[in-house]
């Protein structure tokens, strides 16, 4: 039902040519709209006929033609709506299922070809293919997110956002891009596309930013920067928080903690490249200037009394619940009216806001107190989403119903309550005032979701090749091919292909393309190198290359949308986009070697946990902001090329000391596989060991090689090697290894192996963790290179760092 509405509206909202009638919608195209419609209406209409022919494996003449056609008039309708890019991608997906062979096509991925109606069968009539997985997600949580934004906009809450960013960092040094910053982040919290984002935000803060100094690439570079970080940004990242559930198989919480960190740190450093770039080009403030490390100072000062005031409420209400508990939900409610009518009384006390005129000779910025209070109503909703998603531990679909019941509550009574509060009359014109409104975020809604949808329809096509072909296997080994096995080249290489298979593609296609094919490469090679990659960080790397794609020429579809509006070079201003995001680039691979920056392995529910967490965010904070300055060639002065480099170098031993350490050090004390059991019974608990294994692969009969870890629990030492479900067959040639017990995580992690082969699976080794210096040693010498590099620009600093 989700995708024949989206492809219904996609035909009527979305001509097919640049020369298309505009005024009215040409008969071809309502035809295919019901067409298109109905094929995904058949799904669900002959369900029972489909489960029991197609998806037996026998589908009916009738069932392949709808499938033919509906599959046609989807990638012409996710040409429509989002470009050309995911039709040929989906096209040639399907015609390497087809062929499998060819000239085109690598003997390591080539196949046999699969039928036409087998491919039809489960593209369309499965739940492999188009109602796969994707569109699952789009269907129960992304809409209600992206609806929720929608209408939080229309209520105007996207301007009130974009009014605080100007109120509080308009006065500094390249105040309006800082402000873009903030308010694109702002906005990219709900929103589901980097492109739309700097549309929405660019159209008002790209010529402010022309206005104070900045060049029409580089006011255009800023938006696409902030606009792209946006989709990185916990709770939606772009709809692909959701697929993550899914694909990586943890919790909602469990997403939003790992990519929590990265995101404010990269947001954090834009600002700061921002505020180097007004520093180096004299770029000067508007208005009374102000001080940078102040406006720092005074947000986490109202984090931390946000945090203790929504840490007293949660008390509170545990207590109110405990005392009461039939009473609870009705004082509650009662409670969030009071606060919804009292930020109303508030708001009304002052003028709406009204979005100023970017272009006018005068630029008047706003006040902090004079705007915050006209909004206050607006952080209602997503107080409740946070509540629910946070505290209340619901579904993110249960959330988002509450926070759009919220929204939809005060999109409409917003504006006669303040004309009573007012006094004013005609209450009448107020209310139909609110209805339009919600009529307006109703239709923002549905039209923001065409494209998602399509998206994840079209997606699912190359997510049910890639598990229907070698493709999904093999790729690794093609990786591995090119990367002559040295790991750093392999992570290079996936960022790069992640980044070509993003190109042109919105963020929820892009991330369910580059995860499908890319994700499970960087385990695999990761873990036959030793490197132990935690599936959620692979999964956040190869998003991160892949939304590079909105931004890196010749494709960078969000730097054409912001050269448009800017009127800049395309070209240029991608290419100045993609030299600020570099910190974005090299934020992955800081991951993937120091996993404690996603907080991978950090226990928020313990106070060392929180303390440990707080720890990891200013350190990466800090080397984050070195590195900015070291890639800008500005710190407190215009850099010299070695002290670039000695910021580099600086910012490199903060995010990942034990590189040093390993080198001096080795992490594990490596054992021959004979003493595997010994080792394992005499480990503490909590301990882990890793275990080094090779032997043939299943498919081609070459040696390869894994490592497995093994996390130590309280069973009693000589039950352990039991509860582990691996077999091992000690020999004079070493520990031969069988398949291990089914349902176990080693059998999945093993089963590219064969096992039945003459040549024996091997456990090579064991290694357990060695007794070493804390890896913090290596922050002394990074400081004091840093306290040099200081000294040194001191004597040629002419203005204030800050």
């Amino acid at each position: 039902m989700h995708l024949a509405f989206a492809l219904f509206l996609a035909f009527l909202a979305y001509p097919a040519f640049k020369k298309s009638p505009r005024k009215h919608i040409p008969i071809l195209d309502w035809a295919m709209a019901i067409v298109a419609a109905g094929c995904a209406f058949y799904v669900f209409w002959f369900s029972r006929e489909i489960s029991g022919s197609a998806r037996e494996g026998l589908p009916t003449q009738t069932q392949i033609w709808v499938g033919v056609v509906g599959l046609v008039l989807m990638l012409e309708a996710a040409r429509r709506a989002l470009g050309p890019a995911l039709t040929i991608v989906g096209s040639i997906f399907l015609a390497y299922s087809y062929f499998g062979t060819g000239w085109l096509i690598p003997d390591l991925i080539a196949h046999e070809g699969r039928s036409f109606d087998a491919i039809i069968n489960t593209q369309w009539l499965s739940t492999e293919g188009v109602f796969g997985i994707p569109l699952g997600v789009s269907t129960a949580f992304v809409f209600l997110f992206v609806l929720f934004g929608a209408l939080l906009d229309k209520a105007g809450a996207g301007n009130y956002f974009i009014q605080l960013a100007f109120a509080g960092l308009g006065h500094l040094r390249g105040g309006p891009a800082k402000a873009a910053v903030v308010g694109s982040g702002a906005t990219g919290l709900i929103s589901g596309s980097s492109i739309a984002n700097v549309v929405t935000t660019g159209t008002f803060t790209i010529p402010l930013m022309k206005r104070v100094g900045f060049t029409s690439e580089k006011a255009g570079a800023v938006e696409v920067s902030s606009s792209v970080n946006g989709q990185i940004m916990p709770p939606v990242m772009g709809a692909a928080a959701f697929l993550m559930v899914e694909f990586v198989g943890i919790s909602y919480l469990e997403v939003i903690k790992h990519a929590f960190i990265p995101a404010i740190i990269s947001y954090i450093a834009l600002i700061y490249i921002v505020h180097l770039e007004a520093l180096r080009n004299g770029i000067p403030a508007l208005g009374k200037g102000g001080s940078l490390l102040v406006m720092l100072g005074k947000v986490a000062l109202g984090f931390v009394v946000a945090g203790a005031v929504f840490y007293g409420v949660i008390l509170g209400v545990n207590g109110l619940r405990a005392a009461a508990p039939a009473l609870s939900a009705p004082i509650i409610l009662a409670a969030l009216a009071v606060i919804y009518l009292a930020c109303l009384w508030v708001a009304s006390r002052r003028e709406d806001l009204e979005m100023d005129d970017p272009n006018s000779e005068v630029v008047k910025l706003p006040k902090m107190n004079e705007v915050f209070p006209t909004g206050l109503h607006y952080l209602l909703p997503i107080v409740i989403l946070v509540w629910f998603l946070m505290v209340e531990r619901q579904s993110p679909s249960k959330s988002a119903y509450f926070a759009v019941l919220s929204m939809l509550f005060i999109i409409l009574s917003q504006r006669p309550i303040k004309a009573m509060l007012r006094g004013e009359g005609d209450f009448m014109s107020h209310m139909r005032a609110g209805v339009a409104d919600l009529i307006e975020g109703m239709i923002a809604g549905a039209r923001n979701m065409i494209g998602i949808a399509v998206a994840t329809g079209a997606a699912g096509i190359i997510v049910a090749t890639v598990t229907r072909t070698p493709i999904g296997t093999e790729l690794a080994g093609l990786v591995e091919l090119l990367s002559m096995g040295n790991l750093f080249l392999m992570l290079v290489l996936v960022g790069f292909f992640s980044l070509v298979l993003g190109l042109g593609l919105p963020t929820t296609a892009n991330y369910i393309v580059v995860s499908s094919l890319m994700a499970t490469v960087v385990v695999t090679l990761g873990a036959s190198e030793g490197l132990i990659v935690p599936l959620i960080a692979a999964h956040l790397f190869v998003f991160y290359f892949g939304l590079m794609a909105d931004v890196t020429p010749p494709v960078g579809l969000a730097s054409f949308a912001a050269a448009a509006v800017s009127g800049g070079d395309p070209i240029k201003t991608g290419f100045t986009a993609f030299f600020y995001s570099l910190r974005t680039l090299a934020l992955p691979f800081l991951f993937i070697y120091n996993p404690t920056l996603i907080l991978y392995g950090v226990d928020l529910g313990t106070t060392a946990g929180i303390l440990q967490a707080v720890f990891i965010f200013c350190i990466a904070t800090f080397a984050m902001l070195l590195f900015a300055a070291a890639t800008q060639g500005y710190f407190l002065a215009r850099s010299k090329l070695w002290e670039s480099a000695a910021l580099l170098l600086v910012a490199f031993t903060l995010f990942v000391p034990n590189f040093w350490l390993d080198r001096i050090q080795p992490p594990f004390e490596e054992l021959p596989g004979e003493r595997f059991e010994e080792v394992l019974a005499n480990a503490a608990p909590g301990a882990e060991l890793r275990l080094y294994v090779e032997g043939p692969d299943f498919n081609t009969g070459e040696p390869r090689s894994t490592t497995l870890v093994l996390n130590v629990d309280d069973t009693p030492p000589g039950q352990r090697l039991q509860g582990t479900g691996l077999f091992l067959l000690p020999s004079e040639d070493g520990v031969a290894m069988d398949e291990p017990m089914f349902g176990t995580p080693y059998q999945e992690k093993l089963a590219d192996f064969d096992f039945y082969a003459d040549q024996q699976v091997q456990l090579v080794s064991v290694a357990r963790e060695a007794d070493r210096l804390p890896q913090q040693i290596f922050y002394i010498p990074a400081l004091l290179l840093l306290g040099m590099v200081i000294l040194l620009q001191r004597r040629r600093q002419t203005q204030p760092a800050f």
